[in-house]
This record gives C-alpha cells, structure tokens and sequence, in this order.
C-alpha cells in the first residue's frame, strides 16, 4: 500500500488531493500537512508545520516515519497576505515583497525537498511534485508583469530540474517534477479570472484529478520537467 503526503492540505487544490488519494484502494495512508490543522479521518494522518520554519518542516517529516511512496507540494501564493501584488509593473518592484514571494514559492518548497528525499524509497518508484505555474516558464513570457510570482516559480523549476539531476543518481526509479495545475478556482486566483473561459477555469477537484493522472503515468525519463495538467511538457 502507497504512503502518500501532501504539504499544503488545507488549501483548494491540497485539500482535493488528499481526498482523492485517500479514496484510492492502492493507498494506505495520506500525511496531510497544514500550518492550520487538518481533521484526522481514515487513511488522512495530519500534520502541522510552517512553510518559513525548515525546523517544522524537519519535524513533521521526522513523524511521518518510514518512507514515502509519492509528495505532492500544494503551497505557493500569488498575492501577499497584505493584500498587495503581483505586480503589474517594474515601478511596483520591492525587495521585501520579491523576498516574501521567493520565501514562499521557491525556499519553502526547497526545504520540503531537502527533508523528504531522504525518505524516498531506493528499492521502487517514488514521485516528488510540485504545484508551479505556466507563468514561470521563461520561454513562454509574453505578457511580462507579475514580477516576482514569475521569477519565484522560475527558480522552484530550477530547483527540482537540479534535485531531479541528483536524485537519479540514487533512486534510479524515482521522479522529480514540478506541475501546473491549469487556472484554478481557489482564493488565489479568484481575483484574476475574468476573461478566463468557463471551460478552462477549474475546481479543484478536476484540477487534482488531471495532476494524479499526470503523475500516474510520469517516467524517470521525464524526471526535471515542467508538466501540465493535461500531460504536456512546458518548456522553461
């Protein structure tokens, strides 16, 4: 049976994949991990931990135990908690809010990495995911604007093209990927989906399901890659 985490189980797309995953039959646990916890109920085993603090990261994956079939990292934001951005100009550049974006979308999700491939089986496939956005890809910046949300996803598909590297140097079957969930009907997007047609606006729950059918079919050979909902790679 599959021992599965999820960090980031509170929010819209998090949440959905932890209920999918532990309606699975091959599933024998979901670690689901929150800063705000989350309601323990069958397979759904939660934890709590802060996405700023690397020591509650290291403690929550310390309880988790054992090792660990597949990790889905589910964080990330678009607007800081102030309410502003993302930035709509280079005039609206700030450092402190470039490193509020980096700390969240790009060190938070390192640190995660950093204490669960330890706990990646050698012996079988494991999966490490990453919630990221199209917006990070540098190839496919049209539009320009959105500054740091931008660069910060850019760095986290930098980072898990790197760990990928190194990972398959020790776990032959093992797959590092960052994913992009398509435009989501979350808290975090609302404010930025007019204009978006209604048939590619999703819940979470579509959204989920299209990133564990991603994920389910994902090689070693894809390992480092940026991957759409819809199984396409985007070129960085």
């Amino acid at each position: 049976m599959k021992r599965c985490a999820i960090f980031g189980a509170s929010g819209g797309i998090g949440a959905a994949l932890t209920t999918l995953l532990a309606a699975r039959e091959d599933v024998g646990e979901v670690h689901a991990l929150a800063r705000s916890p989350v309601t323990a109920n069958g397979k759904v085993v939660p934890h709590q931990f802060d996405l700023r603090d690397e020591a509650s990261i290291a403690a929550a994956c310390a309880d988790i135990g054992g090792t660990l079939d597949l990790v889905i990292i589910a964080t990330g934001r678009l607007v800081r908690q102030d309410g502003t951005g993302p930035e709509k100009s280079w005039r609206a550049l700030g450092a402190e809010g470039m490193a509020d974006m980096f700390a969240i979308n790009a060190i938070g999700p390192a640190s995660i990495a950093r204490h669960v491939l330890p706990i990646l089986p050698r012996d079988r496939r494991a999966v490490l995911a990453a919630i990221s956005a199209r917006v990070g890809s540098i190839s496919d910046n049209r539009l320009g604007g959105w500054h740091s949300y931008r660069a910060s996803k850019a760095a986290l598909n930098m980072l898990f093209r790197t760990l990928a590297i190194e990972l398959s140097r020790s776990h032959s079957q093992a797959v590092a990927v960052t994913l992009h969930p398509g435009t989501v009907d979350t808290p975090l997007s609302r404010p930025f989906q007019r204009g978006v047609p209604p048939e590619k606006l999703f819940t979470p729950e579509r959204s989920a399901r299209h990133l564990l059918d991603v994920i389910e079919g994902l090689t070693p050979e894809r390992s480092g890659n940026l991957i759409a909902w819809d199984g396409s790679d985007i070129a960085f």
